[in-house]
């Protein structure tokens, strides 16, 4: 499960793909109100994109670009950027399951806990440290979320099937409405990934592709302007 399974020549057509083979599952429930929304990017440090790292998300390199659109649309629609890092401070005092399933630790402070350049958050910008794959758990996410008057909650980043799911199920059962990326998102295979989408589009968000986003946060900019 360590070979990608698509790359960024790849991905448009792959993502099309996917979501044509959830379609039954995922009709047009809800539609983005970008007045009320938030971008969250999880995970995407270096730990989990390093292929000579022992968590590798092999998937993960080709969706830095569609991050770095979405990033930048919410930025151009003054909309809040919030990041992600997995960080822990030994496997002892925090590891808890985690070290069990996983091997090595991401340390909080370390060179591989750092989000990647490319995706960089600006001064300002709130990054959230978590110790477990929901960006909820146990951190001021929620309070943060409500403190800006969010409700549309955007997923991106990685893994597919387990950050960013494991959070956009906790965002649904906060009642906050979730988009989340089919082309933003990565695991570390196809199936893993495509799974998840349809999980996910049957019971807890609405799959969508990063370009779709972009363009309803742009458009209503646009109109307002």
């Amino acid at each position: 499960m360590n070979e990608p399974y698509v790359d960024q020549s790849s991905l448009t057509e792959k993502s099309k793909a996917w979501i044509q083979a959830i379609a039954e599952l995922n009709p047009p429930r809800i539609k983005l109100r970008p007045e009320k929304a938030a971008l969250l990017v999880i995970d995407m440090q270096r730990f989990f994109l390093d292929p000579a790292s022992p968590t590798f998300v092999c998937g993960g390199p080709a969706i830095v670009g569609r991050c770095r659109k979405l990033i930048e649309a919410f930025r151009r629609a003054e909309r809040p950027v919030i990041f992600t890092q997995h960080v822990h401070t030994s496997a002892e005092l925090d590891g808890g399951m985690m070290k069990l399933w996983w091997e090595g630790m991401v340390l909080e402070g370390s060179p591989e806990a750092k989000i990647i350049p490319e995706l960089a958050p600006r001064p300002g910008e709130k990054v959230i440290k978590k110790h477990r794959y929901s960006a909820f758990y146990n951190t001021d996410l929620e309070i943060v979320l409500r403190c800006l008057g969010v409700s549309d909650l955007v997923i991106c980043g990685v893994m597919t099937n387990l950050c960013c799911e494991t959070t956009a199920r906790d965002a649904f059962m906060r009642d906050y409405r979730v988009f989340f990326t089919a082309d933003g998102t990565a695991s570390v295979s196809e199936e893993m990934h495509l799974g998840a989408l349809r999980t996910l589009a049957f019971g807890f968000a609405q799959v969508i592709l990063a370009e779709e986003i972009v363009h309803r946060l742009l458009r209503v900019r646009a109109a307002g302007a």
